[in-house]
């Protein structure tokens, strides 16, 4: 399709998990769905010795264990896109070889898949070699920094190779369908819009679970924990779609500039309120789907007495005129029960019941899931057929999947789209990430200074006791826990 944008996309960490389970299948997709330029190129770029043959072996049988369906003739094809370069990121002189290659006439993309202490050198030894031309963009994976200075000190690098036009933030739960149809649910019909606000809704939450553990990735994962991987950025985006002011357009900035007001907002939080508010947490040993599993500090590359953090729960306000008062319930965790990702908008109770029911409040309550399946689920009171007044739960089901029978484009695929195209709107602004690292910054700090140790929770349940006791000071529950 060579009325597609033309482009070259150059893969640093190339070798890695995210190039060759997510990156490249996503590239993959787009190829035989011929939604990407057949002419474009693909420059993976790593350290190990590969032909462009066993390379794209590598990574077909990398793409494969992470269950992805491939057609080996499709895969034959999309590989004659892809050239495999032996370039060390520390070696500014091997940059003369992107130099010679990559077109410079047509949109050239480099995708920094490395760990964040090589981004500086990446885009020095670019520019190095004029690489940071007009026609250029570069796209950063998170955590950018391990806190507010050294994620200003990333960002104050790269601005002097990169325009701010020219940087793309990636947080892949953007590029979710599921979440692009919240800002649909919200901003596309007047059905809840008049009701989205505190005189309406006592709390929601917002929940990104994970049964797996930490796997291979031990290494990384305790020099991160959940905080910095998944709350600082996939949960408070979530958060910030949940409760951000309608834009006047989909247009990158005005969309960002409602996405910062929310982070703006946040309470600030207090070393007082961290203690109460916020729940560590780290799994021990358990079972998951009938299967015994290690728990965290008996994993490859954990130290025996490490502190990180595999859970973390929190209880966050927002100070606006829509949100006072209303709590939001963020939680996230490794070898939690079940592998799931939901919003639950809880709608006030009615003001005066003249029909009995005794249940949980599980009504009024409005479920949109957004991983693994994708539906929104709205939970009202309904009375059960009979001479009786009893009321039932029952609830109004759109499962995505059956109602629209098109091809869904996974968040990857969607977001590499958009960088080809030039579209920032899904990628998060640098004042953005620096509201969201200046409100965690205090939990990072108050967990150093006083030694805070996680709870530990038994893999596969929910996580720790604490965080269902986070909820019940306020008379609430966690969702799982009225089903």
């Amino acid at each position: 399709m060579n009325d597609l944008q033309n482009f070259d996309l150059v893969l640093f960490g190339a070798t890695g998990d995210l190039v060759t389970r997510k990156l490249l299948p996503a590239l993959y997709n787009a190829f035989t769905h011929n939604t990407i330029n057949k002419d474009a190129r693909i420059f993976a770029i790593g350290r190990r010795d590969f032909s462009k043959e066993d390379y794209c072996k590598f990574a077909l049988t990398k793409a494969i264990e992470a269950k992805e369906s491939i057609q080996k003739d499709n895969w034959d094809k999309f590989c004659n896109l892809i050239n495999y370069l032996k370039i060390d990121a520390n070696t500014p002189d091997d940059f003369s070889k992107l130099q010679e290659i990559l077109n410079q006439d047509i949109t050239n993309i480099y995708y920094l898949s490395t760990y964040p202490s090589l981004f500086k050198p990446i885009c020095q030894n670019l520019a190095n070699v004029k690489l940071n031309h007009r026609n250029s963009r570069i796209v950063l994976e998170k955590p950018l920094g391990h806190n507010l200075s050294t994620s200003n000190d990333i960002n104050d690098f790269i601005a002097k190779f990169f325009q701010e036009e020219q940087i793309y933030r990636i947080d892949h739960y953007l590029g979710k369908e599921s979440v692009q149809n919240l800002m649909a649910i919200r901003f596309g019909n007047t059905l809840f819009e008049a009701l989205w606000r505190r005189q309406w809704i006592s709390s929601i939450q917002i929940t990104i679970a994970e049964s797996l553990g930490v796997g291979s990735r031990g290494d990384f994962y305790d020099k991160t924990g959940a905080l910095r991987d998944m709350l600082q950025n996939h949960l408070l985006q979530l958060l910030c779609i949940v409760a951000m002011e309608p834009p006047f357009s989909l247009e990158p900035d005005t969309v960002r500039n409602e996405k910062l007001k929310v982070l703006q907002s946040l309470k600030p939080l207090t070393e007082e309120t961290v203690i109460n508010n916020v729940i560590r947490g780290q799994y021990k040993a358990g079972t998951i789907e009938g299967k015994e599993v290690k728990g965290y500090t008996e994993e490859e590359n954990i130290p025996l007495n490490s502190k990180t953090e595999t859970y973390v729960a929190l209880k966050a306000e927002i100070q606006n005129w829509r949100w006072a008062g209303v709590p939001f319930y963020l939680r996230t965790g490794k070898r939690l029960q079940d592998q799931l990702a939901e919003i639950v908008i809880q709608f006030k109770d009615i003001p005066c019941k003249i029909f009995p029911f005794n249940a949980n409040n599980f009504a009024n309550r409005l479920i949109i899931k957004l991983q693994p399946d994708e539906t929104v689920q709205l939970y009202f009171l309904a009375k059960q057929p009979g001479d009786t007044n009893d009321l039932k739960p029952v609830y109004l089901d759109l499962d995505f999947h059956k109602m629209f029978t098109t091809r869904r484009t996974e968040g990857y695929e969607r977001l590499l789209l958009d960088v080809i195209r030039g579209k920032l709107t899904l990628f998060v602004r640098r004042d953005e990430q620096e509201a969201a690292w200046k409100w965690v910054e205090p939990i990072l700090n108050t967990w150093d200074k006083l030694n805070f140790a996680p709870k530990l929770y038994t893999a596969g349940t929910w996580g720790p006791a604490a965080a269902s006791a986070l909820l019940a000071r306020d008379n609430d529950s966690w969702h799982e826990e009225l089903m």
